[in-house]
């Protein structure tokens, strides 16, 4: 199917603003009035989950639901995919998009102003370059990439073309995390030292799977990507991607990058570690499953200013607690989960137990008081008032999405929540993290040149060979 043209589409855009009150952006203010001249038609790349509905939070329904961005055309090689793709737009208020198979064909569309990326991880890297290279602006989901070189790529990439270019870590646009990073920053807590976060989720086993025939309305090739081929296995299609290293950044890549990204940012650090260390394992399923990346992995990483930053992510069944941010600083602690965020001040005096201290205290066998009633506590009720944000949040828009559109228009990345280079180091700790992982040790790295210190081993990994596998491979210059 050949894309609808932009003038034509506007036109149909022009007839259907008499009925839109019908449509979910007619909850936006002045929806009607939007001119058609100043719609921003999207491309949306792998409609399945996040790019797709899902819940009326992914990609297709944002861009559909924001009240000057239309989704004018879908691309994924899935193609039994499509269908539902397009009934959600439409029953959203939108029109029906063009499909396409190959999004190199999607690319050549001269009337479509943003791509949105919402494909497997291995992908993200070159759609994006290829996007910037043909004048789209981008939104590419979390991780940014499949590599260390990958991310820096797709920053040059940037760079070079003038594009505008989010990263999917639509944390940066909760209030109340925003809150958090600014308190931490001003010093509640004094110097902060250390950050620790936590990624609980329960994963069943995957089992293992023979190798099959590739389903009818699938494009296996284009499937792979840049991933070395192999033959189809269900297992490694639709989700279950996650689960191996020639496609994934594991678990700890997949959600880790969520609450890295929120600790890096209240402990004011915008480089990369100097010193990473990961360990962990595979466990719980290793008779009954094929999967190769870890499900529970712990890391750490130095900094040149002496801070700390430590991640532990576990896949496998584990205490109801929340996903957790947390900071400490010479004068206390402050916490983030869930929809509180709590301050607690030390006061510098020391733990007790009735009054006594010390060995005293201790010899008791009792807790001690650590500071465990918060000296501030902070929830959503009690940020300040922002109608704008409420408006959109209302309207079941991810405001996160509402910002990347904002500077398409105004061109101006410096007011993106997530630019594409705050995206990279994120994701390159998260690569840190694994590469130590699989290496097996402690590793050194130099941020300036993004390479590790006298490691070709470690070296190995923060490419593919050859930039991947042919002709979907990441060039050498971008």
């Amino acid at each position: 199917m050949k894309t609808e043209r932009r003038r034509t589409f506007i036109k149909k855009s022009a007839i259907a603003t008499a009925g839109i009150a019908l449509g979910a952006p007619a909850y936006i203010k002045g929806y009607a009035q939007v001119k058609p001249s100043d719609m921003l038609n999207v491309g949306v790349i792998g409609i399945n989950d996040r790019g797709g509905f899902y819940g009326g939070g992914g990609h297709t329904a944002n861009f559909t639901k924001i009240k000057d961005t239309r989704v004018t055309a879908i691309c994924d090689c899935v193609e039994y995919l499509w269908p539902k793709a397009i009934k959600d737009i439409e029953n959203l208020g939108g029109t029906k998009p063009a499909t396409y198979v190959d999004y190199r064909k999607m690319l050549e569309d001269k009337d479509l102003d943003i791509i949105a990326i919402a494909t497997p991880d291995y992908w993200h890297a070159i759609m994006t370059v290829n996007a910037c290279q043909a004048g789209k602006d981008v939104y590419v989901e979390k991780p940014i990439s499949y590599t260390i070189d990958e991310g820096r790529k797709m920053v040059l990439a940037a760079r070079k073309y003038n594009r505008i270019v989010q990263a999917g870590t639509q944390r940066r646009a909760n209030r109340l995390s925003k809150k958090a990073i600014e308190m931490v920053r001003d010093g509640v807590i004094g110097d902060v030292y250390m950050g620790r976060g936590t990624v609980y989720r329960s994963r069943p086993s995957i089992g293992r799977k023979p190798d099959g025939p590739v389903p009818r309305g699938v494009n296996w090739d284009l499937y792979r990507g840049p991933a070395p081929m192999i033959p189809f296995n269900e297992n490694h299609f639709i989700y279950n991607w996650h689960w191996y290293w020639d496609t994934s950044t594991s678990e700890f890549g997949n959600n880790g990058t969520h609450a890295i990204d929120i600790l890096r940012q209240g402990m004011k650090i915008n480089e990369h570690p100097v010193k990473t260390a990961c360990c962990g394992g595979f466990y719980a399923y290793a008779d009954e499953s094929d999967q190769d990346v870890p499900n529970f992995q712990v890391a750490t990483f130095e900094y040149a200013n002496g801070g700390i930053i430590e991640l532990e992510v576990r896949s496998l069944p584990t205490p109801d607690d929340p996903w957790s941010n947390l900071w400490l600083g010479t004068k206390g602690y402050a916490y983030f989960a869930g929809n509180t965020f709590q301050v607690f001040i030390s006061g510098n005096a020391p733990a007790a137990v009735d009054g006594q201290t010390g060995t005293a205290a201790f010899s008791t066998g009792r807790q001690q008081d650590r500071t465990t009633k918060p000296a501030i506590s902070v929830s959503q009720s009690d940020l300040d008032p922002d109608p704008r944000f409420d408006e959109i949040t209302k309207a079941g828009i991810d405001f996160h999405f509402r910002n990347f559109v904002d500077c398409v228009k105004s061109r101006n990345s410096k007011d993106l929540l997530a630019d594409i280079e705050e995206g990279h180091i994120s994701t390159a700790m998260m690569h840190l993290g694994n590469i130590s992982y699989r290496t097996g040790r402690k590793l050194i790295f130099d941020g300036k040149t993004e390479r590790f210190v006298k490691d070709k081993e470690a070296d190995f990994y923060l490419s593919r060979p050859g930039g991947g596998r042919k002709p979907y491979n990441m060039p050498e210059r971008v």
